[in-house]
């Protein structure tokens, strides 16, 4: 955590010349990695069921940025197939901490790193159903958003750094997001976890192994549409937080290309395990995009014959209802392949085997 840390302090504070602004991130991290310790350990204490609390039948929805996997997962989540996690709950969470701190929320609200994001990409806030990435960010400092957002910057490539096959964490990572759901599910009084993790594309074998029993719904857009949408998505972040339009355009181009290759390197490690069979064809579901948004019903229907859900007179009302909006909805989110110095054919070449496989 240190390493990571020092490392990414070193790459932001030098690339956005702000030495005192990845301090204050930095020790805040630190600072909630002690309290969430002390109150995991004290949630043993007044949450005795926690010991035979498991995770049964859980959904997992994977696929890269801007895929489709947010308004999938928080749909489901909605229509009570199971829950979600909050991002204040993968800040805090212990069970005990979460009642002391519910009562700030509104406060914390004004300082939530949620505040960075542009609404039309993607609208988020402290108390939104998210991904479950930043549960290993804000706990080890670890993983793809820790590259994504921070050693991405640096001067030597740390990809490697976060390869399975190289340096592997799935065992440290899987254990504690079992802590974590666990929690939630407790805190929500619900059976069943509908989680989300673009990060697990480069080891979903391992997490099925695991998690045995788990589902996997694996969303797939055109790359022409998510490549710059993701791009677009995580620079606005850097944007809103640090500046990143206002650095020098070849700085711009080393990060863009740094995070375009780890993009690159999501989809295609997948692809690869998908079409080895190295996971099990009856645990995963491919989720095409753009069925999703025009076939929204037939897609729903599959859906819920895959995680073993009966749909009710209202729940299919309400799906008929949101088909309908899907096919007449119309993104506020403007991006374009120039902005980021790419092109079409690129993006078809370095793409070519997602786009023989799924389209």
């Amino acid at each position: 955590m240190f390493k990571n840390m020092f490392r990414a302090y070193k790459a932001i504070a030098g690339n956005f010349h702000k030495p005192v602004a990845p301090v204050f991130t930095f020790v805040g991290l630190l600072i909630l990695r002690i309290i969430v310790s002390i109150g995991i350990i004290s949630d043993k204490l007044f949450f005795p069921s926690l010991r035979k609390r498991k995770i049964k039948n859980p959904v997992f929805i994977v696929g890269n940025p801007r895929s489709g996997t947010t308004f999938l997962q928080r749909f489901l989540v909605n229509q009570k197939f199971g829950v979600g996690m909050q991002l204040w709950k993968m800040l805090f969470p212990s069970l005990t901490l979460q009642i002391l701190i519910k009562p700030f929320l509104n406060i914390m609200e004004k300082f939530s790193p949620a505040r960075f994001h542009a609404h039309a990409a993607h609208e988020t806030n402290l108390r939104a159903v998210e991904t479950d990435d930043p549960a290993l960010l804000f706990h080890y400092f670890d993983g793809f958003f820790v590259y994504g957002f921070f050693l991405a910057w640096a001067e030597e490539d740390l990809k490697s750094y976060f390869d399975p096959n190289i340096r592997d964490t799935s065992q440290r990572d899987f254990k504690w997001l079992d802590e974590v759901w666990k929690r939630n599910l407790i805190s929500e009084k619900n059976d069943r976890i509908i989680g989300k993790l673009f990060s697990l594309g480069v080891r979903l074998p391992k997490f099925l192994e695991y998690f045995k029993d788990s589902k996997i719904l694996y969303t797939v857009r055109d790359p022409l549409e998510t490549v710059p949408s993701g791009l677009s998505l995580v620079t606005g972040v850097l944007d809103g937080r640090f500046g990143f339009w206002n650095l020098p355009k070849e700085r711009q181009d080393f990060y863009i290309n740094r995070l375009y290759s780890a993009l690159l390197d999501l989809s295609l490690r997948f692809h690869d395990d998908y079409v080895e069979g190295k996971i099990p064809k009856d645990k995963i579901k491919i989720v095409r995009y753009d069925k999703m948004m025009n076939n929204f019903e037939s897609v729903m229907e599959e859906i819920m014959q895959f995680i073993d859900v009966k749909p009710s007179p209202e729940m299919t009302d309400i799906i008929n209802k949101t088909a309908e909006k899907q096919r007449n909805h119309k993104s506020g989110h403007k991006y374009s392949l120039s902005q980021f110095g790419l092109n079409e054919e690129k993006i078809r070449l370095d793409y070519k085997n997602i786009y023989e496989t799924f389209f």
